[in-house]
C-alpha cells in the first residue's frame, strides 16, 4: 500500500473527527475535492504526487529522529508514522488545538514512537543537530517569519539530515493567486511574502549541500540534504 493509500484508507475511520480541512488536504471528501479543483487545480492524482515528493526525504525504513514542524492535525503523517516502528517522532505546532487532534489520532492508532510539543518553528526548543529529519508539510505559506522559520529547520538538523515537505508557492497558477490573495491571505490562512519556485531553488541551494524542488501545480515539493559529515 502507497503512503497515499495509507492516508486515504486512515481517513475513512476518523468519522466525526474529521474535519473540512482535513477532506479538503487529503481530497477525500466531495466539498474537499471541490476546494482542490476550483483553488488548487488539483485532483487525487495530483494531491498524491505532490504527498509522495514532499514525502521523499522519509524513507520507509527511517529509524532515525524525526521532527514534523507544524504537525497540523495529523491526518497527513499519522498513518505515515505507524509504518515507521523503529523511527523517534517529535511533532511541533502553535497551535494546541490542532496539536490535540493530531494527539488523539495517535493515540487511537496506538503509536508509541510519536510525542507531541507546543513551539514555535522560528524558535524551535531543541538543541543544535537534534534531528536525522526535518519535514514540514504546508507550514511555510503560514509562517509569519519565514527567514527564522528556514534557520530554525536548518540548525536542528545534523549534518547530512534531510529537510523536506510542501508548501504554496506564487507564479505557478494565476488562479490559485488570485484566491490567496483575495481569500487566504485576508482571512490569515496564508501570510506573505511568498516565494516562487525558483527563489525557493536559490534560498534552498544557499543553506543545503543538495536541494530538489519539484512543483506540482501551486505546491511546492522539496527535499535538502544538510551539509558537513554526518
Amino acid at each position: 500500500m502507497s503512503r497515499h493509500d495509507e492516508i486515504q484508507s486512515a481517513y475513512q475511520f476518523l468519522g466525526r473527527e474529521a474535519t473540512f480541512y482535513d477532506g479538503m488536504i487529503t481530497c477525500s471528501t466531495l466539498p474537499g475535492r471541490a476546494v482542490c479543483r476550483l483553488v488548487w487545480n488539483m485532483n487525487r492524482a495530483k494531491n498524491a504526487e505532490s504527498l509522495d515528493l514532499a514525502m521523499a526525504g522519509v524513507p520507509e525504513t527511517f529509524s532515525g529522529r524525526l521532527l514534523e514542524a507544524p504537525v497540523g492535525t495529523g491526518v497527513l503523517t499519522m498513518p505515515v508514522y505507524r509504518t515507521l516502528p523503529r523511527a523517534e517522532i517529535t511533532c511541533l505546532d502553535v497551535s494546541a488545538a490542532m496539536m490535540a487532534k493530531a494527539r488523539r489520532r495517535a493515540a487511537s492508532m496506538g503509536l508509541s514512537n510519536v510525542s507531541f510539543r507546543q513551539g514555535d518553528v522560528g524558535a524551535l526548543p531543541f538543541p543544535d543537530g537534534s534531528f536525522d529529519a526535518v519535514l514540514s508539510l504546508n507550514g511555510f505559506h503560514a509562517f509569519p517569519d519565514k527567514d527564522a522559520a528556514y534557520r530554525e529547520t536548518h540548525r536542528v538538523l545534523k549534518p547530512g539530515g534531510i529537510f523536506c515537505g510542501c508548501f504554496y508557492v506564487k507564479g505557478e497558477n494565476r488562479r490559485t493567486d488570485w484566491f490567496i490573495e483575495k481569500l487566504y491571505v485576508p482571512k490569515g490562512f496564508f501570510t506573505p511574502p511568498f516565494e516562487t519556485a525558483d527563489s525557493l531553488r536559490r534560498r534552498l541551494a544557499g543553506m543545503y549541500r543538495r536541494a530538489e524542488v519539484r512543483t506540482v501545480e501551486s505546491m511546492a515539493c522539496f527535499r535538502c540534504e544538510k551539509g558537513g559529515e554526518p
